[in-house]
């Protein structure tokens, strides 16, 4: 059933609350205005529909890729409610500003919207229980929700069901939700509770909806040849030849993009077939000879280099506390360290893939995307068309990791079903994916400390070099801006008397993007591994000189410090950066790996060496320890035995997809620290599949990870994207406890680990 029927069916007799999310003014809508409005150019703007048989649906206006999002927020909805969770039907929304932000990444979808979602459910409620009191001709205070009904407390006697409320609680008048209580943390019957996730038998038992799954009458595939070099074009092709494979209908170039490249498709030369299959077939067979331009010159080595470069070179200071000495304190050392990250595609399961159907006034798309509202804002603007005249669909996505922000796969399949007059699934190939994506900026980060005798930092410099974001909207973008520094770095926790921080210059030959946990990535590993090396050179146990870096607890105030720093989007009234918080993920980690009683002698049997490694990180205003267990053989061969896992993430809403997450975030973090690498060469990204682009295996995965959440009342933070930044730090931390040996630069299989002896 469509979305446009489904509410048509499930209003009739129903009970509709809509919000208005250009403030926080919550808006009743009575049934017949919404279905009066509902066959002309009104778009919904409603969370929730109460059938007359007691049906409640929530829509779920954020998108779903594995993180539970789309049952997490309808959960908070329900509880508030007093609904009863059996029966909620979820309904995935559309593209539509009055849901107000529906981007899926930057881990804000909880944080953002719970407290909205709780105003929702308690506005419900209210009404309800109102609409009961008439009905009674009791007071509305002997009355309360409780299982989908409204009790009268002084008969216990008289109970309704919700849905023979609904008409009736359409007619009473909202309040101002500000004057509606919340539910005290003793009250809650589904937040904190493991609920198992909305979509989980679907996917499990193969009918879930995903992007490649969509299929429409008389519809046709597309592929497209991009050029391999990043803002090439296309001199030569061989039509003919494409068209003589069984299957292909059409040849179609799409217009090529020039810089800024933006969300924009890249164009090719797009083949149009019956199926998939015959569409690869025919663009093999193209011949497309390329006008490489500027960028055919890109390697990977050169770029390294020049970043690297660049880190040991003065660059902008972003922060500054006290004075930097140029040597130790008498009895001290000088530690000197630069570290270096390469480029990462995302690599989701599911490429990239969209459906467009265009008529001359209209366009419908299906699309695996995690930013509706920009996706129909930009195939809006490439068909030339009113947003409002665009209708984006949002599928399961199967992965995105930022990826499917960006919707220039959308708009490729926009153009081409506007050009061929049908509608048009574009699917990118696994090649396409790696070897054309917005990728993690390449990074290289340099660092000086002085050491007094105690081991402790008199000094501390640290320079950060790589590609902004930026860069792919402005080609004159060079350095990290304010919010890119802030992921880890300008943002360093540390009591440090002397402190510089520096934004160094980076170029780019590809496009840039935001990947899980963006910045941090690379960030958390130079910080991470740098204390431990300093930890090393004072001859004391990292764990305890990881605690004293950070100090007692206490609030870091950047702002006091006249430092640029948008701390994803919150206050640091509200969101403050919190050491205590830290050192208690810190002590949670090493208490669940038994650190005291096992570092630094952990036991070696059989020429295997093992260690143990520690790191802590703050972002998306959560905070998350690492500690990493290695076993690594005499020929290098490594295994990850134990991974331990603290997070804090505020109120633990969903503890269920909390450790999923944590979980997920180690694997991801396993593959990108191994094997994660994209090289250029003569301006071509290399990689190409899961051969040279390896993620990790069963078999390569921690054999055993363990998660602990600490409880807390604070406000819930980001989960997604937080648990990646601390693990490559904790894993190298752990090999150089095994081996001795020192690894500044990722991924590892450029690395050997092999007994030196």
């Amino acid at each position: 059933m469509n979305r446009r029927k489904f509410l048509k069916q499930s209003l009739a007799g129903s009970f509709t609350l809509g919000v208005a999310l250009q403030g926080k003014t919550l808006i009743a809508r009575t049934v017949q205005s919404i279905t009066e409005s509902l066959e002309e150019d009104w778009s919904p703007n409603i969370f929730l529909s109460l059938a007359s048989d007691g049906t409640l649906s929530i829509i779920a206006h954020r998108s779903e890729m594995g993180t539970g999002i789309t049952t997490t927020l309808p959960m908070v909805l329900a509880d508030e409610m007093e609904a009863d969770w059996e029966r909620v039907v979820v309904v995935q929304g559309d593209a539509d500003s009055r849901y107000g932000d529906q981007n899926t990444d930057g881990s804000r979808s909880v944080r953002q919207f719970y407290k909205r979602m709780r105003q929702v459910g308690a506005l419900a409620k209210h009404m309800l229980i109102e609409a009961a009191a008439k009905q009674w001709d009791v007071p509305v205070s002997e009355c309360i929700a409780s299982n989908h009904m409204v009790v009268h407390t002084k008969s216990k006697r008289r109970f309704l069901e919700f849905g023979e409320l609904a008409v009736h609680a359409a007619k009473v008048e909202a309040p101002t939700p500000s004057t509606l209580p919340l539910k005290e943390a003793s009250e809650r019957k589904y937040v904190g509770k493991d609920i198992p996730i909305r979509s989980i038998d679907a996917i499990l038992n193969g009918s879930a909806q995903f992007g490649m799954d969509v299929r429409l009458p008389d519809m046709q595939f597309a592929v497209i040849a991009r050029c391999p070099v990043l803002g090439g074009t296309a001199t030569k092709w061989d039509e003919a030849a494409a068209l003589a494979v069984p299957g292909v209908t059409k040849i179609v170039k799409v217009p090529f993009a020039t810089a800024p490249y933006e969300f924009n498709a890249l164009g090719g030369i797009a083949v149009i077939a019956d199926n998939t299959w015959a569409a690869i077939q025919g663009r093999e067979k193209l011949n497309v000879q390329w006008e490489e331009g500027a960028h055919a010159s890109f390697d990977s080595d050169k770029h390294h280099q020049e970043l690297l470069d660049s880190a040991t070179k003065p660059g902008k200071v972003v922060r500054k506390n006290g004075e930097l000495t140029d040597g130790p304190p008498k009895g001290g050392q000088r530690i000197t360290a630069s570290y270096q990250c390469p480029h990462l595609a995302h690599a989701s399961m599911e490429t990239p893939c969209a459906t467009a159907r265009i008529t001359e006034d209209s366009a419908e798309i299906w699309m695996t995307t995690q930013a509706a509202q920009g996706a129909q804002g930009r195939i809006a603007e490439a068909l030339g068309l009113s947003p409002v005249r665009v209708t984006v669909h949002i599928t399961l996505l199967g992965g995105g990791f930022g990826r499917k922000s960006k919707p220039d796969f959308g708009v490729e399949a926009a153009l081409l079903a506007r050009e061929v007059g049908a509608p048009i699934q574009v699917v990118w190939t696994r090649e396409d994916d790696i070897q054309h994506d917005y990728y993690h900026a390449a990074s290289a980060m340099h660092f000086e400390a002085n050491l007094d005798a105690q081991g402790k930092p008199t000094s501390w410099l640290q320079r950060s070099a790589f590609t902004p974001i930026g860069y792919t909207f402005n080609p004159a973008a060079k350095q990290g801006g304010a919010g890119e520094m802030g992921q880890g770095f300008t943002d360093i926790a540390y009591e440090l008397d002397n402190l510089q921080v520096e934004s160094c210059d980076a170029n780019s030959h590809l496009r840039i993007g935001w990947l899980r946990s963006v910045c941090n990535i690379f960030h958390a590993f130079g910080v991470g591994c740098f204390t431990d090396e300093l930890a090393a050179a004072a001859k004391a146990d990292p764990m305890l000189y990881l605690l004293e870096r950070i100090g007692f607890p206490r609030n870091v105030d950047l702002d006091a410090m006249g430092v640029s720093y948008g701390n994803y989007g919150s206050s640091l009234e509200e969101s403050p950066i919190d050491t205590g918080r830290l050192r208690r993920v810190i002590f949670k980690a090493a208490l669940m790996s038994n650190w005291q009683e096992e570092y630094p002698l952990l036991p070696q049997k059989d020429g295997i060496r093992r260690g143990l490694g520690i790191s802590v990180h703050r972002s998306f205003l959560g905070y998350v320890a690492n500690v990493v267990e290695v076993a690594v053989s005499k020929d290098g061969a490594l295994s990850i035995p134990n991974v331990y896992v603290a997070v804090d993430c505020g109120l633990a809403i969903h503890p269920d997809r909390i450790k999923a997450q944590m979980e997920g975030a180690v694997v991801f973090g396993t593959s990108l620290a191994r094997w994660g690498e994209i090289t250029g060469k003569d301006g071509r990204v290399v990689q190409s599949n899961f051969h040279d682009y390896r993620v990790a295996r069963n078999s390569d995965a921690p054999a055993s990870i363990e998660v602990a959440i600490i409880e807390n009342e604070e406000l819930p933070t980001g989960v997604g994207e937080i648990g990646v930044p601390p693990f490559a730090p904790a894993l190298l931390n752990a090999i150089f406890a095994a081996t001795g040996k020192r690894i500044r630069s990722l991924p590892l299989k450029n690395h050997d680990l092999g007994s030196s002896d």
